[in-house]
């Protein structure tokens, strides 16, 4: 494939990339921001290799790509659709930190491109997905939802894509949690824990790479669903499984669910 990459310079742009050209697949565009200071070096000078495919600015470049791989910041993928749709290119988008209004704009571009849209694409965090979602529909009332995450010290938004789409899950499975309230932290006399909330709890620091866990908890046992990630590795290979996947595919929104078979 033809592939460009939209954040190339970050930690997970520059796993990608490896994957990619270690996969046998060709970089099209190496994509970062305007005021990226990379602008104009080869992109392969982070992975120690030549690619002859300079890094430019994503306003600049009309694309011209088999698929548009996107791990940037929500504001350029909005402006990476705009393009993708102008010139009928699937894309796969693995940012996070999007709003509502941002996440109808990416409903909306899907129909007219394929979209493989997903907070995560580790093929061991769509399988903590599903395990939520059957725990969710059977540890019904009376098992209390908490969902912990740990990321590295320098990630921007809290809480991370993967903890709220966990979130999304449970509430799509247990309808007593449907408008559940969201607790991100306690402190103090805060009274009783409610049946109508799930506790939201996060870590940040170092460089740790991702660790999310879902606990339900009843009156005498625990269950605690939990994935730790130690590198980014396991995400950039779902995100290149996921644009072999979406290359050909009818205009759409997809998910990893689709990608894997799950």
């Amino acid at each position: 494939m033809k592939v460009a990459l939209c954040g190339v310079t970050g930690r997970m742009g520059k796993t990608i990339l490896s994957v990619l050209l270690e996969k046998g697949h060709v970089l099209a565009h190496a994509l970062d921001a305007d005021s990226c200071s990379m602008l104009g070096q080869d992109a392969g000078a982070f992975i120690a290799t030549k690619t002859g495919i300079a890094i430019q600015s994503l306003s600049s470049v009309s694309l011209a790509a088999d698929v548009a791989v996107d791990f940037s910041t929500p504001s350029a993928t909005e402006v990476l659709l705009q393009k993708a749709v102008a010139s009928s290119i699937p894309v796969v988008i693995g940012t996070t930190g999007f709003s509502e209004t941002q996440r109808i704009k990416i409903q909306k571009a899907a129909e007219f491109i394929p979209i493989v849209f997903s907070p995560n694409m580790s093929v061991g965090v769509n399988l903590l997905f599903k395990l939520t979602q059957i725990a969710s529909s059977i540890l019904q009332e009376g098992y209390d939802v908490e969902i912990f995450e740990a990321h590295h010290r320098l990630k921007k938004d809290s809480p991370s894509g993967t903890a709220k789409k966990l979130i999304d899950i449970v509430r799509e499975n247990r309808k007593d949690l449907e408008q559940a309230k969201l607790i991100h932290g306690r402190e103090g006399i805060v009274g009783e824990r409610t049946n109508n909330e799930i506790g939201v709890m996060v870590l940040r620091g170092g460089d740790i790479v991702g660790e999310h866990t879902v606990y339900f908890v009843e009156n005498g046992e625990r269950i605690e669903l939990t994935h730790r990630a130690t590198s980014r590795e396991n995400f950039a290979r779902g995100a290149v499984k996921a644009a072999e996947f979406v290359v050909n595919k009818k205009p759409g929104l997809y998910t990893m669910f689709d990608v894997l078979g799950l």
